[in-house]
């Protein structure tokens, strides 16, 4: 017999917000092209989703998780929620028709995946995009009818990964135009964890919501109820998520891919705070001379410990994140002599380095270079 996939788990947290778009989508006052920003993992997918299916529900009290629009749209099945996502390029895929079967395929076989798999870990290291086939499909569907009702909803999850040089100047017109004036009955809700990446002529289209993280205690007591993790690890996973239950969910895994950024990124730091060039150099050569969108989330856990130094600095112990690594934080804070205006200019640093890892960049340049202004920006003057 097989089993029914797991049902995702109630969305959490944001109330106010919900209540919010709620009444807004109850009078259709909500603009058809938003936004929907915030940090990683912090759900902005998942509000993606709850607004379409609210929208779409049957019921007077909407969703009511109970009609047939919110059983289909629960399993990711509603033939009027379009979810796009960063997918990595097709291999062996040699014309713009066969990108666009394949991409659509593994489409296909990811929301199988997240179906089977409701609780994931945010983030991995694939290198991936939102090509000119996905766009192109999405410019197709949307001035197709609905297939239930008067509207369809299409999430474009992970925007800043739309790549710009992929498409030609008309498919990026194409979906300019359809963000500002969409097809009737057609809907787009984007979402983004870093939306200074975005096109200003798409953020221009759009209003704007930002998804603020949850508290720590809502998500380790998420933690504990929907894996069974216990207390002490769900709130361990929950302070180093900051509030994201996508990434808590990967610091649950103590071999997984945060686990392994966590180290590496400690192993960078180490490297540009300790006066041994010949140490940054090395770090960056074990990097490969390929694939720079992988290191995103090595940047932003880079950008955490290098924030825990700013409070070590000061001592506010309380607020670093990797207390279990307190104490080389504040030595090493105390041997630089750090003071906040240099802590804001290396996190700035490698927030440069992070958009620049959204281009065609070699990852070894790259790191180097970070670890290079690091090692000037941290280490005081002689």
């Amino acid at each position: 017999m097989i089993r029914p996939p797991p049902p995702p788990p109630a969305f959490r947290g944001h109330r106010a917000l919900r209540a919010s778009l709620h009444r807004a989508l109850s009078r259709g006052t909500l603009p058809a092209t938003v936004l929907v920003h915030g940090m990683p993992g912090c759900g902005k997918q998942s509000l993606a989703l709850w607004m379409a299916r609210t929208a779409l529900c049957a019921a007077d009290t909407r969703p009511c998780d109970h009609c047939n629009s919110c059983r289909l749209a629960l399993r990711l099945e509603h033939p009027d929620i379009h979810w796009y996502f960063p997918l990595p390029r097709p291999k062996r895929a040699s014309t713009p028709g066969k990108r666009a079967e394949a991409l659509e395929e593994a489409r296909h076989d990811r929301l199988a995946e997240f179906r089977r798999q409701p609780l994931r870990p945010e983030g991995d290291t694939d290198v991936k995009g939102i090509y000119l086939a996905a766009v192109l499909s999405i410019r197709a569907r949307a001035h197709k009818r609905p297939a239930m009702g008067s509207q369809q909803f299409f999430i474009i999850g992970d925007a800043e990964y739309l790549v710009p040089q992929e498409a030609s100047p008309e498919a990026a017109n194409a979906l300019l135009k359809l963000l500002e004036e969409p097809p009737d009955g057609s809907r787009f809700i984007l979402t983004s964890g870093r939306p200074g990446s975005l096109l200003d002529t798409i953020r221009s289209r759009t209003l704007p919501l930002h998804l603020p993280p949850l508290p720590v205690e809502e998500v380790a007591a998420f933690l504990e109820e929907e894996c069974g993790a216990d207390p002490a690890t769900a709130a361990e996973a929950a302070t180093r998520s900051q509030g994201s239950i996508g990434t808590a969910l990967g610091h649950l895994d103590g071999e997984g891919v945060h686990a392994a950024e966590r180290a590496r990124s400690l192993e960078l730091l180490r490297a540009a705070v300790e006066g041994k060039r010949a140490d940054a150099y090395r770090a960056a050569l074990a990097f490969g001379p390929g694939g720079a969108r992988g290191l995103l989330g090595l940047f932003a856990a880079l950008q955490l410990w290098i924030r825990d130094l700013g409070a070590a600095a000061l001592g506010r112990d309380d607020r670093v994140v990797n207390a279990d690594e307190l104490r080389f934080l504040k030595q090493t804070a105390r041997r630089l002599q750090l003071t906040p205006d240099r802590v804001a200019t290396a996190v700035d640093r490698v927030e440069a380095a992070r958009m620049l890892a959204l281009g065609n960049v070699n990852p070894q340049l790259l790191i180097s270079g970070v670890l290079l202004e690091l090692e000037e920006t941290l280490t005081p003057a002689a």
